[in-house]
């Protein structure tokens, strides 16, 4: 039975802080790290946090939970953030969702805590909880909650948000729905008639107590001071932990920090920081959350031997020597595997031996060659053991359950003689491809599928494949499982670990996600054929919908190494009259047809990610008309708008901050600002005058939405305010307000079915306020709600035109709508009958 399945069995998932997540540097404690986690070992007992999305949670709470009050401590967020924007690429929707993932994982190492989520899709805002109810599956989500409670199994829950609906759409619906649930699932989760198949491999379990960790969120009237209230409690979170030499307002800024995709870097705080925990339900209690529950021990049957020798190492312990305490520590190892309780047994078991394995300075690491492989391949591995302590230590073997090998070493690991072994694994034939759970089926707007029930709720996939040292450790037994990982050394960046994962022999894929057809030509497709093994040869072909053509019908390919790319090139044809389909790609290699791309996510601060989606790319036949040709793009905090403006012939060319002048402009029909450039660039407030001068020469500038500022800089040539006004449905209807402008007449005709097939959302951050030298082009809002008509604003400066627009271009050109082209195209269109000459006259002018 390989360690998976050994937790499962167990109904538990233990990601405690002092294991690292996959591809991650193993964790190696210091001495004083090393007295907090013997500090840890004699606490038993549990928090977890809930709330919406990735960066919605209290840093600070969670870090004085885990490591001041020594709770093991998990954070549950309903979804992975995939609605949000992405400041640092052009990533979103799952891609995103992945991202986000990988920086709540980095956050949790940071603060000390674990890390869990439901099967609910982060959709976009919503304004209230009944329409994120309607999107979601409530049952469902009730469900992962509830069974999170009885896996976890909290002494205390903490929500991060109220059930008081807030007017006027100030609160996300999202977060008063997390509240809602975690109020419901409080109550049923002991109840073995809710959810009953869940009990296959949990207990129910009743939290002592669910609190509101109170924070104003947009509510009128609120106190942040509730000292000495009845059922509130206080709780100084900026307490300095001595061992860790921060406060907890300095680490729960290191951790906050890690969402770097949102934006969320900040400075830390030092000195005393209140915050309150407001009674919501279980029994009240008098001072303290945690007054009425035993933390000890004493909470379980044989637990009074564990403690003994688990105090009397952390009283024993030398900072100068460690692994003085590892003969102590072993003996208290013994002890914990005769208690019966299998929760506390798993999660104390698993911080021991890491202490242990600290102690003595134990390294110990299997790594491959390669950082990927197929199934049916031999890898080559090596392992790495070496013991820096004077503790006697044997290697008897080295396990590996996933593919059935075990390797006898039976090798004494003398204090710091470092035992480094090649050897090869076979991966088995059938093993799955390493695909992230979640996406391994296809998903609804409001849930992802998850079929395996013990898979719901995990952070990430389980390790493609894990290794167990078995040891002999002053003669008594000891084991320790790794994920086998790849590493390698990079010249700059040093030691670079990632993940090992399982491809598939072949991969073939359109890399474009749209494909824009703005009339009945034909257009080059190129399709990359990656191989996963050496020595790959077959024959790569699209899978086209009816009335599309492809010239040649097929591309034979043969690719002689791992890894090795080829890029086959597809004259596509097609119909005369609109139309939205998807083109698929398909390769064939030893008799079986593959259907999956490939795709790396690669940032510094999370490890590298890969993925292997559906090679299904959407074709879109929309007639689109344009005066010009050349546009500039200044690219704010990452979108994809300038590869869908080329999919319909613009020549774009993305502009440095640091050298735009006004001259440099003048060769571009249009530039484009992107999405929150004024919040992420510097620059702008320099740029900024160089833009109205070309706007006044004649040009056109079409800036994109930026989230509203306390000191809003000049954006336009007239002044407009920022207001968090947004349209969050995406079928809203939308109303020409100046019907006889040139953009709703040319060159392409605006109606309503331009507004039809939009994504996610209308718009965003739309200007309430204008100077009546701006004409508003459309209305638009959410049922009930009053007109949002600043989502499109032009005004004429000079000879020029400038645009300033809410609306979501940055989600809807990347999905291929239609509409969002046709109006886009216009914008770059107005005020230019006549093209103008490409930029340093290299490029011929657009004929059409």
């Amino acid at each position: 039975m390989n360690r998976f399945k050994q937790i499962l069995a167990t109904g538990l998932i233990i990601t405690l802080s002092t294991f690292s997540s996959h591809a991650q540097a193993p964790k190696k404690l210091n001495s004083a790290e090393i007295k907090a986690a013997l500090n840890k070992l004699e606490v038993l007992g549990s928090v977890l946090y809930m709330a919406a999305h990735p960066d919605d949670e209290n840093t600070r709470l969670i870090g004085y939970m885990s490591l001041e009050k020594n709770m093991r401590t998990g954070y549950l967020a309903m979804t992975r953030g995939d609605g949000g924007q992405n400041l640092i690429g052009t990533e979103i929707r799952e891609y995103l969702g992945i991202i986000r993932t990988q920086e709540l994982l980095a956050a949790r190492r940071t603060d000390g805590s674990e890390q869990f989520f439901s099967r609910t899709n982060d959709f976009g805002f919503s304004k209230d909880p009944d329409e994120t109810f309607n999107t979601w599956d409530r049952d469902d989500a009730l469900a992962d909650v509830v069974w999170n409670i009885r896996r976890f199994r909290p002494d205390v829950m903490v929500a991060r948000f109220d059930t008081t609906r807030v007017p006027g759409g100030r609160m996300h619906g999202h977060h008063t729905a997390s509240a809602l649930l975690a109020m419901e699932a409080f109550e049923i989760a002991n109840d073995p008639t809710k959810y009953p198949e869940q009990l296959k491999y949990v207990k129910p379990w009743q939290p002592k107590g669910l609190y509101w960790n109170t924070y104003n969120f947009g509510r009128a009237n609120f106190r942040s001071d509730h000292t000495g209230e009845d059922g509130f409690y206080t709780y100084d979170l900026g307490t300095y932990n001595a061992l860790l030499g921060k406060s907890y307002g300095e680490i729960a800024a290191l951790s906050s920090s890690e969402h770097k995709s949102q934006g969320f870097g900040r400075m830390g705080s030092r000195g005393e920081n209140k915050e309150f925990l407001m009674h919501w339900k279980g029994e009240k209690p008098k001072a303290d959350v945690f007054e009425d529950i035993d933390q000890t021990w004493n909470r379980v049957n044989g637990g009074r031997a564990v403690d003994n020798l688990i105090k009397k190492a952390n009283k024993n312990y030398d900072f100068q020597n460690p692994s003085a305490i590892v003969p102590t520590l072993l003996e208290a190892r013994e002890a914990l595997l005769k208690i019966d309780d299998e929760y506390w047994k798993a999660v104390k078991l698993r911080e021991l031996d890491t202490v242990i394995k600290s102690a003595m300075g134990l390294y110990l690491e299997i790594a491959a060659r390669s950082y990927s492989a197929v199934p049916g391949e031999e890898v080559a591995i090596y392992y790495e053991a070496i013991n820096r302590s004077g503790i006697q230590t044997t290697l008897k073997s080295i396990s590996i359950p996933a593919i059935g090998k075990q390797i006898t070493s039976n090798r004494t690991l003398d204090n710091n003689q470092r035992l480094l072994t090649n050897d090869t694994i076979t991966i088995k034939s059938n093993m799955a491809y390493s695909q992230p759970y979640w996406l391994v089926e296809e998903a609804s707007l409001g849930m992802y599928r998850v079929d395996n029930q013990q898979m719901i709720g995990l952070a990430e996939n389980p390790a493609a494949v894990s290794a167990t040292f078995e040891m002999l450790i002053n003669g008594k037994p000891f084991s320790y499982t790794t994920d086998i990982i790849y590493k390698r050394s990079d010249r700059v960046k040093g030691e670079i670990y990632r993940p090992f994962v399982i491809t598939p022999p072949v991969m073939a894929e359109i890399k474009e996600s749209v494909l824009i057809f703005p009339d009945n030509e034909p257009k080059n497709v190129t399709v990359v054929v990656t191989s996963g093994r050496s020595d790959v040869k077959g024959r790569v072909s699209l899978d086209l919908p009816s009335g599309w053509r492809s010239n040649p019908a097929f591309v034979d390919y043969d690719l002689k190494l791992k890894n090795q790319e080829l890029s086959a090139t597809f004259s596509v044809l097609p119909p005369a009259n609109p139309e939205e389909a998807y083109v698929g790609v398909q390769a064939t290699y030893s008799g079986k047809t593959y259907d999956r791309g490939l795709k790396v996510i690669d940032y510094d601060h999370i490890p590298i990610q890969t993925i292997f989606p559906k090679s299904n790319t959407k074709v879109v036949r929309v007639n689109i008309k344009r005066t010009n040709q050349y546009v500039g793009y200044i690219m704010g905090s990452g979108d994809a708008i300038p590869e869908s403006l080329e999919q319909v012939g613009y020549q774009v060319t993305i502009l440095d901050p640091n050298s735009i002048t006004t001259e440099s402009l003048e060769a571009f029909d249009a530039v484009i600002v992107g999405v929150r450039a004024y919040n992420t660039i510097d620059r702008m407030r320099i740029i900024q005058p160089n833009l109205m001068e070309y706007v006044k020469g004649g040009g056109t500038v079409i800036t994109q939405y930026n989230t509203s500022m306390r000191n809003q800089p000049q954006i336009g040539p007239y002044p407009f305010s920022i207001s968090r006004d947004r349209v969050t449905v995406e079928g809203a209807n939308v109303r020409i307000l100046a019907k006889d402008h040139p953009i709703i007449n040319g060159p392409n005709k605006i109606t309503q079915k331009d507004f039809e097939g939009w994504v996610q959302e209308r718009g965003l951050y739309f200007p309430n306020r204008w100077d009546d030298k701006y004409t508003p082009i459309l209305s638009s809002n959410d049922p009930g709600e009053t007109p949002k008509d600043g989502g499109l604003l032009v005004g004429e400066y000079g000879e020029g035109h400038f645009i300033y627009t809410g609306y979501s271009w940055f989600r809807e050109l990347p999905a291929g709508v239609p509409g969002a082209f046709r109006i886009f195209t216009n914008m770059i269109s107005i005020g230019q009958e006549k093209p103008k000459n490409a930029p340093l006259n290299t490029v011929e002018n657009n004929k059409k």
